[in-house]
């Protein structure tokens, strides 16, 4: 599978890559202690891409949280 993006969020790497479906791609979220991964259409990356960063970045300080509690 190519990599198709690579950026941070906060201390979330995030890593686009290409999957063996057309139009699907893997969505791999890692902060250097919680591993994620999940597929999203092109369509949804191209148009919600904004969204689902803030889902991804929400979701990492919900894990924190957590633990602090």
């Amino acid at each position: 599978m190519e990599e198709r993006d690579s950026y941070r969020l906060g201390n979330v790497q995030v890593t686009i890559s290409e999957t063996d479906k057309p139009n699907k791609l893997k969505v791999e979220c890692f902060d250097g202690e919680y591993r994620s991964e999940f597929t999203v259409s092109e369509y949804e990356f191209k148009n919600y891409r904004r969204l689902m960063n803030q889902r991804i970045t929400q979701a990492y300080k919900n894990i924190d949280g957590e633990e602090e509690g």
